[in-house]
């Protein structure tokens, strides 16, 4: 829909990121900013119940894998900006974490995992991101 699209993979790390240097999404201490496999009961949870980010941004260490515009594949050899993956492939990239998921450090802005469209999962999300009407997507999906 106009005005309203998934982020990149490159979009969504910098906003998870939010000019800071924090080992997760908002803090070092995961147990504060984000709900994974040691802390989530084995099930999801209402959005905003930890700790936000530095731009206020919640859950984006935790919670659910969220789906992003990019198909996945390899990163470019080289400095990029804003990099859009490749045009073509059977999977999107995911990032964040989930509440099932059990090692911490897969719960880092880094991280990133893949997913295959129209497949359902009980640990995939989303996150939109607002965009000028006139927009138009960053790349073909």
């Amino acid at each position: 829909s106009r005005g309203f699209r998934l982020p990149t993979e490159a979009e969504w790390e910098h906003a998870a990121r939010a000019g800071s240097n924090y080992r997760y999404s908002g803090g070092d201490d995961l147990d504060a900013v984000g709900w994974y496999d040691g802390n989530s009961n084995s099930r999801t949870h209402m959005a905003a119940q930890k700790q936000a980010n530095g731009w206020g941004l919640h859950d984006m260490s935790g919670n659910v894998w969220e789906w992003c515009w990019d198909r996945y594949g390899d990163y470019p050899s080289g400095a990029v900006t804003d990099p859009i993956g490749p045009v073509g492939g059977p999977d999107r990239v995911g990032r964040s974490c989930a509440w099932a998921s059990p090692v911490a450090g897969v719960c880092r802005p880094a991280c990133r995992s893949w997913f295959p469209p129209g497949h359902q999962f009980p640990v995939v999300g989303l996150r939109l991101v607002k965009t000028d009407q006139g927009d138009s997507d960053p790349a073909p999906p």
